[in-house]
């Protein structure tokens, strides 16, 4: 066990540098963080903020999630967090985008029944393909937003991309979503 505690994790896919899955970890020390990201140079900036502050609930991992079946165990992971993946924005790459029904199946493999993921983005086409997505998935979807800014009630926390772009006056496009049925029955993907 990673943690060495039977903690809830929460997993980022694509946590780029850090401040996300780092800032969540500071505020809530009751919960384990995994953040993976597949390109060294970007995680190696993450690694250094856990390097100058230490959090033992944060964890980080050097993959690119089309593995997360190989690496998580099923029922393993407590929700995923999608902050700002690569929109993918031909239609010949859809498949690619980490809201495809593809990925959503390896993500319904490793979370726990009932789970939820949070997605957030600044462009339009991928909020729209990934709602469709979610929906033609089996996922519920509880929450979207046009603009998480503007909703207190969310308990924001940003994304270095996120103060980027809400900064240049972008709306953030936000979506939780919930798979509706229990994981008994799924098949492992690999």
């Amino acid at each position: 066990m990673v943690f060495g505690n039977d903690k809830p994790i929460y997993l980022e896919i694509g946590c780029g540098k850090g401040k996300f899955i780092f800032e969540m970890a500071k505020k809530h020390p009751n919960i384990n963080f995994i953040g993976i990201e597949k390109f060294d140079s970007v995680i190696v900036r993450a690694l250094q903020k856990i390097v100058n502050e230490p959090l033992d609930n944060v964890r980080l991992l050097r993959i690119d999630a089309a593995f997360l079946t190989s690496i998580f165990a099923i029922n393993e992971i407590s929700c995923v967090y999608l902050n700002f993946s690569d929109p993918w924005p031909k239609p010949s790459h859809a498949r690619r985008r980490l809201t495809s029904p593809q990925y959503l199946e390896r993500y319904r493999a490793v979370l726990q029944p009932l789970s939820s993921i949070f997605f957030k983005t600044d462009n339009f086409p991928l909020f729209s393909f990934s709602m469709m997505s979610f929906v033609n998935s089996g996922l519920k979807i509880n929450h979207i937003s046009l603009d998480c800014h503007r909703e207190q009630e969310l308990n924001n926390v940003e994304t270095e991309f996120e103060t980027r772009f809400s900064t240049a006056g972008k709306p953030i496009y936000y979506i939780k979503a919930q798979y509706k049925e229990s994981n008994d029955d799924k098949a492992i993907i690999s």
